[in-house]
């Protein structure tokens, strides 16, 4: 049977064009409330920005036959063991018949400012997934529990600052060359396709959208592996082979 990909694309644009209206609206109550030196920050904490690719996992999961899965999404119930830490708070988690079946984490970075955040979300990431795994490894989720599908969707904004080539300083030892010169959005691309193919994570994407997209619902993906196509169809494919164990 073909798998279900609930007119990811879509949705998809449908997500962005939210994602940017909710930062805009959270900016516009700051200022109302008097706050307007909240910055960038503001539209942060907002609420949660990335909610319309919620939806889109929740279409996957029903449209590939798992209909009595548990999707977790309040902060109470998002908790998994770590092996190197007690816990750790994801943003979407996926259960069924008390199996974890997916484990997803949604960001997003906007400018002005890349540098320390794209240091700060790569150590995230990778810390992240080295210590799910070896929790799974030591039997947190289940002695024979099934490996769970590990994701990471990153929204990154399309702009100037995060597309211009950066210079990296190592005085001791030259940086991988295809680290030289890359911009940020580069960078994320080289990240997100390195934790696939060292398999610390099952599926990672990377969007690129601008902050005009608030009407459009514009996107790219800079690479193939990284792409959210990519990553819809290991999901689905990942929740119809979850589906197919069922009595």
């Amino acid at each position: 049977m073909a798998l279900n990909l609930a007119n990811y694309e879509q949705q998809a644009r449908d997500a962005i064009k939210l994602f940017w209206g909710n930062r805009d609206a959270a900016l516009e109550k700051q200022k109302l409330a008097g706050r307007e030196d909240a910055g960038a920050r503001g539209a942060v904490t907002g609420g949660k920005n990335m909610d319309g690719f919620v939806t889109l996992v929740r279409d996957l999961i029903v449209g590939n036959g798992l209909t009595h899965a548990s999707i977790m999404l309040q902060r109470s119930v998002l908790t998994l063991p770590g092996f190197f830490r007690p816990t750790k708070l994801w943003d979407v988690l996926i259960l069924n018949e008390k199996r974890l079946v997916a484990a997803l984490e949604f960001k997003s970075q906007v400018g002005p400012s890349f540098g320390n955040n794209t240091n700060n979300r790569a150590e995230e990431a990778i810390g992240t997934a080295a210590d799910l795994w070896t929790a799974y490894r030591e039997g947190a989720f289940g002695k024979e529990a099934a490996k769970p599908f590990v994701g990471w969707l990153m929204l990154l904004e399309d702009a100037p600052e995060s597309r211009c080539p950066i210079r990296d300083s190592s005085p001791h030892f030259p940086v991988f060359p295809e680290f030289k010169s890359a911009s940020y959005a580069q960078r994320y691309e080289i990240l997100f396709r390195k934790l696939v193919q060292e398999q610390l994570y099952t599926s990672a994407g990377v969007l690129l959208s601008p902050k005009t997209a608030r009407e459009t619902g514009d996107y790219s993906c800079p690479g193939e592996l990284t792409s959210l196509k990519t990553f819809v169809t290991q999901l689905a494919a990942h929740i119809a082979g979850e589906a197919a164990r069922q009595p």
